[in-house]
């Protein structure tokens, strides 16, 4: 069984359907309002554990009705939440989700993930020490991914950092990092780029190695000690809702990591693509036998 760590971001999802986006000033009738558990480091830590890994998430969490339903929600998955903290003095985060014609639009609030310090890392070096890969994305302070990152390092564990949402990072961050997994946009914001850049060229500027996600076109990965990046192409299903995604699509990667990344890029495009005939993040991530079965019938 693979040992995943996940430091990361703890959110209620409040997701509203909609015909299309309503434009600036504009009030819509949407269609249907669910609370669904998300952040992005739940989201990767629930996407792992249903593909049969081990998984400890650190994070935070208030002390209020949503911390206590996300939670149980976690404890039900099966993720270890040692080094979850529950703060008296902050809500809980949450991210509004528009979903419209199988696309979103986010808004976020931190609130306790903002809240997420280094020190809390350092506290499970034990877990960290212990795990075959460590996640971790940017809905946290840049002082704990960076604490993250480095703790990596020296305990000579791969992390993989999914720069989301993006931010310019310093290079000798980025030589730390075991994959980073960005989408077009993102690998720019990172590297300080011109967004329109030819993406290969960005991804060979990249000081460490890139896996990039685009959507339905599947993903492109440069391993180290490879010039030319490699194509897998995307799983052609009919989509109900992206959000969650591309935390999908890192779970996976950091599960399957140990069969190479070839392999493991090619199964992590198969699991994010079932993620979006669901609505939801985490109600839309597969158990390990639905991907099984999406990847023998695509071999047959």
């Amino acid at each position: 069984m693979r040992r995943i760590v996940v430091v990361g971001s703890i959110n209620m999802d409040l997701v509203t359907q909609a015909p299309r986006f309503p434009g600036p000033g504009e009030t819509l009738l949407g269609e249907r309002f669910v609370t669904v558990p998300g952040g992005k480091g739940a989201n990767q830590a629930v996407a792992a554990a249903r593909l049969g890994a081990e998984v400890a998430l650190v994070g935070a969490l208030g002390a209020d009705a949503f911390g206590d339903q996300l939670h149980a929600g976690l404890l039900r998955e099966g993720i270890v939440l040692d080094h979850v903290q529950r703060l008296a003095d902050s809500a809980s985060g949450t991210a509004s989700i528009t979903v419209a014609g199988g696309e979103n639009q986010i808004l976020v609030v931190p609130a306790a993930n903002a809240l997420l310090r280094p020190a809390q890392v350092e506290r499970a070096a034990g877990a960290i020490g212990r795990a075959d890969a460590v996640l971790v994305q940017m809905e946290i302070p840049l002082e704990t991914v960076e604490a993250t990152l480095r703790l990596g390092q020296r305990l000579g564990v791969p992390v993989i950092l999914n720069p989301a949402p993006a931010r310019p990072l310093p290079a000798d961050w980025l030589r730390q990092v075991r994959y980073l997994t960005p989408n077009q946009h993102e690998l720019a914001t990172v590297l300080d780029a011109d967004p329109d850049a030819d993406f290969h060229a960005l991804m060979q500027r990249a000081p460490c190695p890139v896996v990039l996600t685009r959507g339905a076109e599947g993903a492109w990965y440069r391993d180290q000690g490879h010039d030319r990046a490699s194509h897998q192409a995307g799983f052609a299903v009919e989509a109900v809702d992206s959000t969650g995604a591309g935390d999908t699509f890192n779970g996976a990667l950091a599960v399957f990591l140990g069969e190479g990344l070839p392999h493991a890029v090619r199964k992590a495009c198969a699991t994010a693509a079932l993620s979006v005939t669901r609505l939801g993040a985490q109600g839309g991530m597969p158990r390990l036998h639905e991907v099984e079965a999406l990847l023998g019938r695509q071999a047959g």
